[in-house]
Formats: C-alpha cells, structure tokens, sequence
C-alpha cells in the first residue's frame, strides 16, 4: 500500500472519529430539502392551488358581465297550411282567401344585448368575485405555511428523539463501565454481590432505555416520511441544526407583526368585506335595469333563408329595453337583511379570530420562553452531574462510595442530557409554531 494511500486512510478515519456528523450529513437531507419535497408532494396544498384557481376563473367569469352578449338561433318551422287572408269581397279586393306566406319557414337571428344599468349589481359582483380570489390566495398561503410547519415540527422532532438516543447509548456505555468494575471489585471480594446486582439491574433498564429510544427515533422518521409522501420504511437522514437561538422580538412585536402577515386573519378581514358587497348585489334588485339590443333577422321559405316572394330577406332593430320588477312581496328586502346580517356574522368573526391568534401567539410566546429557560438550566445541571459522576467513580474506584451512589450520579447525569435535548428540541418546535402563528414561518 503506497504512503499516499495509508495518509488517505488515516485522514478519512480522523475525521469519521472527530467529526461524526459531517460524514453522517453527507446525502442527508436539509430542512429546506425536506420542506421543498412536502410542498410538492402535499395533497392539501395542490387542494389549495386548485380552489385559487377556481376563484381566479371565478372573477373573470364576474367581469364578464361588463360586457356585451351575443346570441344566435337557427329555426324551421312548418305550417299545415299557407297562411291566407280571406276577403269578404269588398273592393278593392275581390272575394276570395289570398295567400300571405308559406308553410316552410326559416329563421336566422343574431341578437347583441349590452347591459348599460343594473343597479351596481354587477359592479358588486366582480368585486366580491375580486376580494373572493384575495381570500383564495390567502388561505393557499395558510395552507402553505402549516405545510411548512409540520416539516419543520417532525424535522426537530427526529433531532431530538437522535439527540435522546445519543444521551441513552451514553448512558448504557457508562452502565457497562461500571458493571465491568463491579464484576472486578466481586472478583476480589471488595463488593457484595448485591452490589454487583444492583449495578447489573441497572444495565438492563438501561439498555431497555436504549431500545425505547431507538423506536423513537424510528417513529419520528416514520412520521416525517408520511409528511413528505415517502415510503414510511425509507431511510432518512437529517442534517442536525439543533440549536438555541435567542428570539428577538418582544411579545407585543410578535402580536403586531401577527396583525399584518398572518392568513386567517386577512381571510376573516377579506370575507366581511366580500359580504358587504353581498349586500350591495342585493341592493341592487331595488333598481330597474336598462339594456340596449340589437337583433339582426333574416328569413326564407328554404334552408338558405334568402327571402320568399311574400317577405324580404333580412330584417333589424336597435331598441332600449328597461326592465323593473317593483313588487315581488318584500322578496329584494329579505335578500337585502339576510346579506346584512352575513356581514354583521364576518364582522364578528374578525373580533374572534383575532382574539383566537393573540391567544395561540401568547401560548407559544410562554412555552418558548419555558423551553429556552430549561436550556440554560440544563446546560448548567450537565456540568454539575458530569462532575458528581466524576467525583463518584473516582470515590467508587477507592472504594469509599457505593455503587449506588455511583449509579445514582450516572441517572441523574443521563437525566440531565435527556432534560437538554428535551428542552432544545421544544424550543426550535415552539419557535416554529410561534412563526407560524404571526405568519412569517418559511423553510
């Protein structure tokens, strides 16, 4: 083997024993990677794309109803007789029944009719239409943005349950050590057999531990994989970003901040003022409506409608056509109040909504202040057990402590590990359900 090869070797087992996470990250995927592949893959988001769409056709279908409409009609039409006149015999015309027309008769209508007042009804319309394809892609935007929540939730939700995992392996290491020493100190009768027990009881609840953190970790990857539309059995590999980072704005920014981005909260704001244009498109039944129409006929006794001896051709008109119905029994007034009092409903539901988001935000403002409070706690309470544990063998090592002190020591030290990453992986879950309710979460 050349010396090219054995430094090769050398360097890669270094940084494979110093640096286990930067090979363990290679081919792993990223949280942005992870959210990208839930967006493309969510079934309840395409649902969302597609009713913006709905709405986007919606409103273009609204305004429409600006413009002019043409229609056209082909008929035949067969008598069972020609039509006749029959003259009494008074002159001019002798007595006798004269034909007027023929028994096969064709008709040929195009017909344009332009809207030119409708009570503001129709203006109302596009309009709701409009604010309605607001309200579409503000809940695409929601639905997106609880899309990336989930991710980021079962994304540090597998760091923690592998952080837990790291903390019970620990944990069953140290649980070896001491039952190995335990067994040596038996040997040469400088313990009791009960404390060797004791020490290899602990072991087994140990390595019970260890296989609960091992399902764990497997069902959180279970739970992302079903997120991103995976094979639940895949392998997934997660770059670790577990970390703490202070949040830097206060809990009235939070609120603030809340009151400008987040959906729910411009849905509600955008459908009361859909619902008053509901109002306005009932209103407008109040109002006659006026149209103007233009017909253009023609007509013939075969299919290719070219006039008959007893008619001409073709035929127009232009006329202005004014339309109002004036008693229908209250009918427009009920329509007007029911609009109303949907209006008053959405206005309501603003009130509630955002109560309901100055709620959720105060919640996930509180737990993530409890989250980053345990963090510094524990990082304070591992150095402290990681020195009684220390303090505790070496007493153990000059057989002056117990082993159940030791063991003692060595739970509370795993306890302390535990407790971290607990309180570490709360964090950056709360952190994102906090973005997420003042509507500024992204990948």
């Amino acid at each position: 083997m050349s010396d090219r090869k054995k430094y090769s070797i050398f360097f890669a087992i270094l940084i494979f024993v110093f640096f286990p996470r930067i090979v363990l990250s290679q081919g792993a995927l990223t949280l942005e990677e992870s959210v990208d592949i839930a967006l493309k893959n969510s079934w309840t988001l395409n649902i969302a794309r597609e009713g913006t769409k709905g709405a986007v056709a919606q409103k273009r279908e609204a305004f429409t109803g600006f413009l002019p409409t043409f229609s056209t009609s082909y008929a035949y039409r067969r008598l069972n007789e020609e039509p006749y006149f029959r003259s009494p015999g008074i002159p001019p015309p002798p007595a006798g029944d004269w034909v007027m027309g023929t028994k096969d008769n064709y008709n040929w209508i195009i017909e344009a009719r332009q809207p030119i007042f409708a009570g503001g009804g129709i203006l109302a319309s596009y309009l709701a239409s409009k604010i309605g394809e607001g309200v579409a892609y503000a809940e695409e935007t929601a639905m997106y943005q609880d899309v990336i929540q989930e991710v980021k939730v079962a994304y540090f939700d597998i760091l923690r349950a592998q952080r837990l995992l790291e903390a019970a392996a620990q944990s069953v290491k140290m649980l070896e050590a001491h039952r190995d020493v335990a067994q040596n100190y038996y040997k040469v009768g400088f313990i009791a057999k009960n404390d060797l027990l004791y020490a290899e009881v602990e072991l087994a609840n140990g390595r019970q531990a260890l296989i609960k953190a091992q399902n764990a970790v497997a069902l959180a990857k279970a739970r992302f994989n079903t997120l991103l539309k995976r094979r639940i059995f895949e392998p997934v590999e997660v770059v670790d970003i577990l970390e703490y980072k202070p949040l830097k704005q206060s809990l009235e920014e939070c609120l603030n901040i809340a009151r400008e981005s987040r959906p729910e909260l411009i849905v509600s704001k955008l459908r009361a003022e859909q619902a008053s244009k509901a109002v306005r498109v009932a209103q407008s039944e109040f109002f006659p409506s006026l149209s103007l129409v233009g017909n253009y006929a023609k007509f013939g006794d075969d299919a290719s409608v070219s006039g008959s001896r007893y008619q001409d051709a073709e035929s127009w008109y232009v006329m202005a056509v004014a339309n109002w119905n004036f008693w229908e029994w209250g009918r427009t007034k009920f329509r007007v109040d029911a609009s109303r009092a949907r209006e008053n409903q959405a206005l309501e539901m603003v009130k509630e909504i955002n109560e309901q988001i100055t709620l959720e935000i105060k919640n996930a403002y509180l737990l993530l202040q409890e989250a980053e409070s345990q963090i510094l706690v524990s990082e304070k309470v591992i150095e402290q057990a990681e020195e009684n544990f220390r303090i505790a063998e070496e007493r153990y090592k000059e057989r002056v402590a117990t082993s159940t002190e030791v063991l003692d020591a060595q739970t509370l030290l795993t306890r302390a590990k535990s407790q971290y990453a607990n309180a570490l992986g709360d964090y950056n879950i709360n952190y994102a359900r906090l973005q997420r309710a003042m509507g500024v979460i992204a990948p």
